[in-house]
C-alpha cells in the first residue's frame, strides 16, 4: 500500500511541476472510499492554480474524478479509490458494544480519520434528523443502518420503533422486529392516521410529563408521502418535529428532493441534523445542508455523506448492513424477545478487531518513498494491522461537538 501511496504521491509532484506549479505531498489519509493527498505549497502559490489541474492530476493517477480544495491550513488532493471498502455496521457495533454508550444512540459510520461516529437522538443538540440525497447517494441503507443499530444497542422496553415505507422495500426487511410498535406502515393513507395518533400521544405525555419509552419515528420518501398525503401529511410532520423531542418523539426523515417546496420552510427549520449524501447541484446540496459551500454535490454517493450540525461539517462513511446481515439480525433479536420477555443484546467479546470492516484508519508513519528528496518522510494514515495497533477500536469512539448533549 506504502508504495502504491509514494507512486501517486510521486505522480502528483510531477503533474505540478510539468505545469511549473510548486509543491510537495507530505502524506495522505486512506480512507474505505478515497484517499487524499496532503500538498504542502510555498508562500505565492494558489489553491486555484492546483485546482485547475484537477483533471490533468486524475489522467496522471488513473482514476475518474479529482478534488482540490483547501483543509487544515494546506492543499488536499483528494481521488477515489478503485475499489471501495465497506464499513461493518455489525461489527462497528459489536466493538462499540463493550463500551457504556448513552441511550438511544445511532450508529453512523466512520468519520475521515476512522473514528466512529453516534448521534444520540435524545441530545437538545439532534432531537430530529433529515437524510438527503439522490439516487445512490445510500440515503436508505443509512436509514436502515441507524434503525439496526438502535434495535441492537437499546431493548425494545426504553426504546420502539415506528416505520414507514410507502415503496415498500427500504424498510420492509424490518418486519418482525420486536422494538416496532406496530408492522412496518406502507400505505398512505395508514401513515396519516398513525402519525395523527403519535400527536395525541405526543400531547398525553405533555399533560403527563412523560418522555419514556422514546419513540423513533422513521419516514423514507419524505417527498412521497407528502406528495400523496398533502396538507394534512405536512401539518402534523410539523406538529411533531416542534414539540416531540420534550415528549420523548423523535423522526428520522429521508428524502430525495431536499427543497424548500418539499420540506415546507417550518418543518425544515426543526431539523438541526443533516445526513447530506451526493446531490445533483450546488443549489441542492446548500437546500438540503442548511448552509452553502458544504460541497455535497462533489460527493462520491453509496455512503459517502455529510455531517451538519450548527454549522459544522463532518465528513463520514456510512456504515452498511446488507439484507442477509439484517435478515439474521431480526431473527436473533426475536429469538431473545420471546426467550426473555425483553431484549437483552449480547454482543460478541472478540477484542482487537478494527472498527472498520476491510480497512480505512490508522496512524503510522510511512517509509521514504521515492522523490523524497528533502529527507522528510510522506506521513500516510493507512489500515491498521495490529490488534491495539493505531487505529484500532482500542482507541474508542468520538461523539462530534455538536452533536453532544447530557
Amino acid at each position: 500500500m506504502k508504495r502504491l501511496l509514494n507512486l501517486q504521491a510521486d505522480r502528483i509532484e510531477m503533474v505540478l511541476a510539468s505545469h511549473k506549479v510548486a509543491g510537495r505531498v507530505t502524506g495522505g489519509t486512506v480512507t474505505p472510499r478515497y484517499i487524499r493527498f496532503q500538498l504542502l505549497t510555498p508562500l505565492g502559490v494558489k489553491v486555484k492554480q492546483v485546482a485547475g489541474l484537477a483533471e490533468e492530476l486524475a489522467l496522471s493517477l488513473s482514476a475518474p474524478s479529482c478534488r482540490v480544495y483547501r483543509q487544515d491550513g494546506q492543499v488536499q488532493v483528494e481521488v477515489p479509490r478503485q475499489v471501495g471498502r465497506a464499513v461493518g455496521l455489525l461489527e462497528l457495533c459489536e466493538q462499540l458494544g463493550q463500551r457504556s454508550l448513552p441511550a438511544v444512540t445511532a450508529v453512523l459510520g466512520l468519520d475521515e480519520d476512522g473514528v466512529p461516529l453516534l448521534l444520540r437522538l435524545p441530545s437538545p443538540d439532534v432531537a430530529h434528523v433529515l437524510i438527503a440525497g439522490t439516487t445512490g447517494s445510500g440515503k436508505t441503507a443509512l436509514a436502515r443502518g441507524m434503525v439496526a443499530s438502535l434495535a441492537l444497542l437499546n431493548g425494545q422496553r426504553s426504546m420502539q420503533l415506528v416505520l414507514v415505507d410507502p415503496k415498500g422495500r427500504g424498510l420492509s426487511e424490518f418486519a418482525g422486529l420486536p422494538h416496532l410498535l406496530r408492522p412496518v406502515v406502507t400505505e398512505v393513507g395508514e401513515a396519516v392516521w398513525l402519525l395523527r395518533g403519535l400527536v395525541s400521544e405526543m400531547e398525553r405525555r405533555d399533560r403527563e410529563k412523560r418522555s419514556e419509552p422514546r419513540l423513533v419515528v422513521v419516514l423514507d420518501e419524505l417527498g412521497d408521502l407528502l406528495a400523496v398525503g398533502g396538507k394534512e401529511m405536512e401539518g402534523v410532520l410539523t406538529r411533531l418535529t416542534q414539540r416531540g423531542r420534550e415528549a420523548g418523539l423523535h423522526l428520522v426523515v429521508s428524502t430525495q428532493k431536499p427543497s424548500a417546496a418539499v420540506l415546507g420552510g417550518v418543518m425544515k427549520s426543526n431539523f438541526p441534523v443533516r445526513l447530506v449524501g451526493s446531490v445533483s447541484s450546488a443549489e441542492d446540496a446548500r437546500v438540503a445542508a442548511g448552509i452553502g459551500g458544504t460541497g455535497a454535490e462533489k460527493l462520491l454517493g453509496q455512503g459517502d455523506f455529510l455531517v451538519v450540525s450548527k454549522g459544522q461539517v463532518t465528513r463520514m462513511q456510512a456504515a452498511y448492513i446488507g439484507s442477509e446481515e439484517l435478515k439474521g439480525l431480526v431473527g436473533r433479536l426475536r429469538a431473545k424477545s420471546g426467550q426473555r420477555g425483553e431484549v437483552v443484546v449480547e454482543l460478541g467479546s472478540r477484542r482487537g478487531r478494527r472498527a472498520v470492516a476491510g480497512g480505512g484508519t490508522g496512524g503510522q508513519a510511512g517509509s521514504g518513498g521515492p522523490g523524497e528528496d528533502d529527507g522528510r518522510p510522506r506521513m500516510w494514515l493507512l489500515p491498521a494491522t495490529g490488534t491495539d495497533g493505531p487505529g484500532s477500536a482500542v482507541g474508542g469512539y468520538q461523539i462530534p461537538l455538536p452533536l453532544k448533549g447530557e
